[in-house]
């Protein structure tokens, strides 16, 4: 089973290749958005099936395109699920207060839509 998944490995950028404009474009998205936050809250891996979006299935798996090729997300596989973390360290070290500025921004835009 190792081959197999092996064989399915996600292409990532590395650290050096993550750049801001995509980041932000990432970012910029509210299905992305709050992928983003999800994964922020969650100190685990979560499966693309944990996310319940109002998009279809094919639309989801290109949100969550969008977010690995910008270096936002890692995936990996677990057997039939693909599993997503947050590169919280990478977009930090790369661009130190942004991903919190967002995370921030977007939990008080939430909070201010909401009442």
């Amino acid at each position: 089973m190792a081959e197999r998944d092996a064989a399915r490995a996600c292409v990532h950028p590395e650290t050096s290749e993550i750049r801001l404009e995509n980041v932000l474009h990432a970012l910029s998205d509210p299905v992305r958005l709050t992928i983003v936050r999800d994964l922020a809250a969650s100190e685990a891996e979560l499966a693309c099936s944990y996310f319940v979006l109002p998009v279809t299935k094919s639309t989801t798996t290109h949100h969550f395109r969008v977010l690995r090729e910008s270096g936002v997300v890692r995936q990996t596989y677990r057997g039939t699920a693909k599993m997503n973390n947050l590169r919280r360290a990478d977009l930090d070290a790369l661009f130190p207060g942004l991903l919190d500025s967002v995370l921030t921004a977007a939990r008080s835009e939430a909070d201010r839509l909401a009442g």
